[in-house]
């Protein structure tokens, strides 16, 4: 490809273009996500230009290269749609060439139109015209093809700017949300499960840092999850949803607490202990939340009663992104954001240590106060804090405390 046909991916958003006056802020936030993610693949810069990211790719590269950035953006927390195509000079004889070079690399399709748009109107063309003219290009290119105005399978898109025009067909659709560092800092209880990294990067998409803490069994059970957390935790690092794990070994303290309380309230006093231990840490990192995977009754921990139970433990606001979710919503998020795999390897951990054969499904606040009195929870809380191994992973937007 010649130097004047430059290959570029164009980054759309959607709800950062609905914010007021803070919109650049937003807007900064995503571009440098962009850049730090795509520090690996050949890229020239990264521009905002009428409402989008422009990332400019390389003379020579492939495009096969450049679907590898596109795969990559895609799923960057803040990205609506990503496109693939070029940018070249303004020359009509130039634009219908690229036009059906673009065209060209979308694979398989049966219909298109062309959408032309003029930014300046020192272009002679206007968009009717451009629409007329690189159609009929194309229509000589692809004798085969149908031109279809309503839902076509492609859409020809040709931008003419004040220095460029920019000419794209192959387009994703991204992830949506807002870029990772927008919406302060929050504290996720991370188990080697499917559910709590779904709810995790839920969050992400909402623009927040996501810090994790992991309960190991260890050393009543083997450190097996803490390698599927990390397995896990280089999964979100890819779009730089998460950026530090902390592990807890939490083994002893959970056989402490089965030969001390009732059965029945072992589930709410771990949950109780866990709630206070990552609050804590949630402290140390100056987050303002704290995230569990629960859904309502999936589980005996998380009826209503138990989950209010288990809040009471704690000051902070505890946030649920999956609490009306079923476990088929949950698993098929788990399966496009790339963790289900591993998720679903066995492997002991604080979840499946000293369960009860009927646990309590509607716990009652003072009765787990009471039962709590006996447990030394200051020393544990201090201790397990202390104890807590943090793991740092890729995040743009992350500056440790």
């Amino acid at each position: 490809m010649e130097e004047r046909h430059q290959r570029i991916c164009l980054i759309h958003y959607h709800e950062i273009g609905l914010k007021g006056r803070n919109r650049s802020v937003f807007e900064k936030r995503l571009l440098k996500n962009v850049e730090a993610l795509l520090s690996d693949f050949p890229v020239v810069t990264i521009h905002r230009i009428s409402g989008r990211l422009c990332v400019f790719l390389r003379e020579g590269t492939t495009f096969e290269r450049a679907l590898e950035v596109a795969a990559t953006v895609r799923y960057v927390p803040g990205v609506a749609r990503v496109s693939c195509g070029f940018k070249c000079e303004r020359d009509l004889s130039v634009m219908n060439e690229v036009a059906i070079n673009a065209l060209a690399e979308t694979g398989d399709f049966e219909s298109f139109k062309v959408h032309a748009r003029r930014n300046h109107t020192d272009f002679e063309t206007d968009s009717m015209q451009m629409n007329q003219i690189v159609g009929a290009a194309l229509c000589g290119a692809f004798p085969d093809k149908k031109v279809k105005m309503k839902d076509p399978d492609v859409t020809v898109a040709v931008e003419v700017v004040q220095n460029a025009v920019y000419i794209y067909a192959r387009s994703e659709r991204g992830v949506g949300g807002l870029p990772v560092g927008s919406s302060g800092r929050v504290a996720c209880l991370l188990s080697s499960g499917i559910d709590s990294p779904v709810a995790l990067w839920k969050m992400a998409r909402r623009g927040a840092i996501c810090i994790g803490v992991h309960f190991s069994g260890r050393p009543q059970t083997s450190d097996t999850s803490e390698y599927l957390v990390d397995d896990i935790a280089h999964v979100l690092e890819r779009t730089g949803c998460i950026a530090r794990v902390y592990v807890v070994p939490f083994g002893d303290y959970q056989k402490e607490i089965a030969l001390t309380v009732p059965p029945s309230l072992r589930v709410i006093m771990y949950r109780r202990l866990m709630f206070k231990v990552a609050e804590r840490i949630a402290l140390r990192e100056k987050a303002g939340a704290l995230v569990t995977g629960e859904s309502l009754g999936q589980v005996a921990s998380q009826t209503l009663d138990n989950i209010r139970a288990t809040d009471h433990a704690v000051d902070m606001p505890v946030f649920r992104p999956l609490i009306g979710s079923d476990k088929l919503d949950i698993i098929e998020d788990a399966q496009r954001l790339g963790t289900f795999e591993i998720s679903s390897q066995d492997a002991p951990d604080c979840c499946t240590l000293f369960m009860p054969r009927n646990p309590e499904t509607h716990a009652k606040i003072p009765a787990v106060l009471e039962a709590e009195a006996a447990l030394p929870l200051d020393r544990w809380i201090d201790e397990l804090v202390e104890s807590a191994e943090p793991h740092d992973y890729a995040c743009p937007s992350y500056r440790p405390r």
